[in-house]
């Protein structure tokens, strides 16, 4: 059966399907039955869904609406999206404020097509990637994924100030967006990451600059009921060289990596390790071949080369880089890569372009694939996580 004519029999079927319906059930039952799509005529839709819930989600796609917004329903099993922090390319000189400034989309696989997350709560956020009067400075916005969820943590305001009091954490099964614990010092360039379900911020500096707040750790820990969120004093850094840039530490091995500066620049690493609570120091192998964003799937760590292009995944036995990929135009001057699903995703130096790297492929080279932003945008940094659930009213055409 062709795909454009099934959508026609689907409903057919579904509207005899509800009028022979036994009368006799209260009103509000026909109601619900009479509005609710049926997936498989025959069949009550609770066992409708679990015939169709192995099957392929590009495949259930191409056969109805119904179907369709079966794969999007919090009923069916997630499939894997990217997520991406976007900012205009032309922003308004003469607003001193844009308000959503920076936003997030997520990029639909099976319908291979951009959809806009929702908005935050109020209050509206302002939290600038270029400022007017510094239009070539890119100002950091920190993002990272913990326990399945996105996490906004610490961008800048047009006076330079925090942007956030709290995390912005979205939650992608129910399609909203929730607040975290109140940092008890809101903070901008600083360290961000997460292990587990704990999420860590680190240094930075506030509305000024405070030497306690540059040394210092902090942990949410996610797993706990909503109403007992706080964040934790952790042990305190020797010193504030990791203050000064925007950093994401990589949750490796029961530990947080990470250096001060990308690049082959002489740089310093730092280790935290979680089990401990202390600062290690990093091992020589691991500093020596970080040049450039690192990211971890499946226990194992990457990097990049930002110039060379090469991608790199970490030997924690002989303390070394292994070449994974050779060097490639696609990968260099990247300036963010996640990985999840045997994919890592790169964003490319000027942020106009996606670079997708299938690593769970066997043949070298693997596949590159090169996805595009939403038009009058460009890529911040990108996520891999759960599908989000779309409400009925939301067009899944």
């Amino acid at each position: 059966m062709r795909a454009a004519t099934t959508p026609i029999t689907m409903d057919a079927a579904a509207k005899k399907h509800c009028e022979n319906k036994d009368m006799s059930i209260d009103g509000n039952e026909q109601f619900q039955l009479e509005s609710e799509p049926v997936l498989l005529p025959g069949l009550p839709n609770h066992l409708a869904r679990l015939c169709l819930a192995d099957l392929p989600p590009s495949l259930l796609y191409r056969v109805c609406i119904s179907w369709r917004r079966f794969i999007y329903s919090p009923n069916f099993p997630p499939f894997y999206s990217l997520y991406a922090l976007l900012a205009p390319t032309a922003p308004a000189p003469n607003c001193e404020c844009q308000l959503h400034s920076a936003t997030f989309s997520c990029f639909d696989p099976i319908a291979w097509k951009w959809r806009s997350l929702p908005s935050p709560p109020p209050p509206p956020l302002c939290m600038l990637s270029r400022h007017p009067s510094y239009i070539s400075r890119i100002l950091p916005i920190q993002s990272i994924t913990a326990s399945g969820h996105l996490l906004l943590i610490a961008a800048n305001t047009h006076n330079f100030l925090p942007a956030l009091t709290c995390p912005l954490v979205f939650d992608p099964p129910s399609s909203k967006w929730i607040f975290g614990p109140p940092f008890a010092s809101p903070r901008r360039w600083c360290v961000t990451g997460s292990i587990d379900s704990s999420v860590y911020v680190a240094s930075g500096t506030g509305a000024q600059y405070h030497r306690d707040v540059a040394i210092s750790l902090e942990r949410w820990d996610m797993s706990k009921k909503e109403a007992d969120w706080i964040w934790e004093t952790r042990a305190e850094f020797k010193d504030a060289k990791f203050s000064r840039e925007p950093i994401e530490a990589i949750g490796y091995r029961g530990k947080l990596c990470m250096v001060n500066i990308k690049g082959k620049a002489l740089k310093e690493g730092a280790v935290y390790n979680i089990v401990m609570n202390q600062w290690e120091q990093m091992p020589r192998g691991m500093l020596g071949g970080w040049t450039g964003p690192a990211t971890i799937d499946d226990e194992v760590m990457y990097v990049v080369d930002q110039e060379t292009g090469s991608l790199s995944k970490y030997n924690p036995d002989n303390d070394c880089w292994e070449q994974f990929v050779g060097p490639s135009n696609h990968l260099k001057g990247a300036e963010h890569i996640s990985a999840g699903r045997g994919k890592v995703c790169a964003v490319s130096a000027d942020g106009g372009k996606i670079f997708v790297v299938d690593i769970a492929a066997t043949t070298r080279p693997p596949n590159f694939w090169i996805l595009e932003p939403p038009q009058g945008m460009e890529v911040i940094a990108v996520h891999i996580l759960p599908r989000m659930s779309l409400p009925e009213h939301w067009s899944i055409l």
